[in-house]
């Protein structure tokens, strides 16, 4: 069994699409979002809710990209730590970020807590001493300085007892973190924004934003007061001014054939999701139908046509009993990034607002975003501006150099890893 659909597993798994019109000819509404990712349909979804005209247009289809494809993990905090953040932006700005993060995942928790695959527990894994020591200093700090008391360290026995790998050498136990079915989750959302009165529009590409105000699409237009760009990595298609915050990385997935005994027991007996210290990171979970859905390696160009090729190799060094289980999916998709490792939000004169950049945090991250687009819409932008207030730095080089530049400073951290 296989599938060439662009969200492998998940559209095999995902359930019914969601039912949404293409856009023909001129409409109005209050607020045009432009993108039906996370962020888009937790904007659209909170907007309507608060009594607005909202219409949301995707260009493909609901959870198309990122949203659709991508680990299914959440995570609490931010890619920087706590200490990170203290240090560069002050005790107050830092743990106001962590409120929100905290908001975050428990927005998430409640709106996927029905027809989702949710499950509660992450596990963060550590390839070394220095990364293992790194994360015994976070979990204390945490602990001390904000009351956070789901975490614990894991010793390299408990590790492997956990995981059913002896690879890590030590790792921290998140019962605040967990995992989800991400195409799911963006079909939850739509369907909850649909109920609250947001009109959606699928295969409807936004061309150009015009005064700020008025999307061109293909076939329409839509007149809006307020236009949310949600796009995440492709946010500089209608926002060029963005493109120096923007870094593409491609990442790469793939499912197995349902694990047959005695290996549906002995990996990952703790149940939960999995995501390691490195920087080009191996993250991974086992699904319902006990298949392993495990992600590695990435690409700055072009993806490879054959994805389990490419991934099979990292798996087996986690787990190198399932050599002869199949893999029967593998799909990639395109993670936004930015220099900080922190989303980037913002506003494009006065009636334009974005955000992206969640840089693998996305699935707790982006559907907060998109509330928080919402709020700073409706005039209420306390939480917007704690995020627009993080300093965004441009990726160097300009339109030619900048991809060859991120590429080289991305491998570089690739090697770091191996030490």
């Amino acid at each position: 069994m296989s599938s060439d659909a662009p969200q492998g597993y998940y559209a095999a798994t995902g359930g019914l699409a969601t039912s949404a019109a293409t856009l023909t000819g001129d409409v109005h509404a209050d607020v045009c979002v432009v993108g039906g990712g996370y962020t888009g349909l937790s904007a659209a979804l909170h907007l309507a809710r608060a009594g607005m005209n909202v219409a949301l247009v995707e260009a493909e289809t609901i959870g198309f990209a990122a949203s659709g494809r991508n680990g299914g993990q959440i995570h609490p905090g931010h890619r920087k730590d706590q200490a990170e953040l203290e240090a560069w932006l002050g005790a107050r700005h830092a743990r106001d970020l962590w409120s929100l993060s905290e908001d975050a995942r428990a927005l998430v928790f409640e709106l996927a807590g029905e027809g989702c695959d949710l499950k509660r527990g992450l596990i963060i894994a550590a390839h070394n001493e220095r990364a293992a020591r790194a994360l015994a200093a976070e979990t204390a700090h945490l602990a001390a300085h904000y009351g956070y008391s789901e975490a614990r360290m894991l010793d390299r026995g408990e590790t492997a007892r956990a995981l059913g790998t002896p690879k890590y050498v030590a790792a921290r136990l998140d019962m605040g973190g967990g995992h989800l079915h991400p195409l799911k989750f963006a079909r939850r959302l739509a369907a909850k924004a649909l109920e609250a009165g947001a009109h959606l529009f699928e295969r409807t590409p936004a061309l150009r934003i015009e005064n700020g105000r008025t999307v061109v699409c293909a076939n329409g237009k839509i007149a809006a007061h307020r236009v949310v760009l949600a796009c995440d990595a492709f946010s500089a298609a209608l926002a060029p001014q963005l493109a120096p915050y923007i870094a593409h990385v491609e990442s790469f997935i793939v499912a197995t054939a349902p694990l047959p005994d005695p290996y549906a027991s002995r990996v990952l007996p703790f149940g939960g999701a999995v995501a390691d210290t490195r920087h080009v990171l191996d993250y991974y979970r086992k699904s319902p139908d006990c298949r392993l859905i495990f992600a590695g390696r990435e690409a700055y160009w072009s993806p490879p046509r054959d994805i389990a090729r490419l991934v099979r190799p990292r798996m087996l060094k986690v787990f190198p009993a399932l050599r002869d289980v199949r893999i029967e999916y593998a799909w990639s998709g395109t993670v936004g990034i930015t220099r900080t490792r922190m989303p980037h939000f913002g506003k494009l004169g006065e009636r334009t607002f974005f955000a992206h950049g969640y840089s693998g945090h996305g699935v707790a991250l982006a559907t907060l975003g998109g509330k928080l687009l919402a709020e700073a819409v409706l005039g209420r932008a306390e939480g917007f501006d704690a995020f627009a207030r993080v300093p965004a730095e441009r990726f160097p080089g300009g339109a030619m150099l900048r991809k060859p530049m991120v590429t080289a400073a991305l491998m570089a951290l690739k090697l770091r890893d191996a030490f």
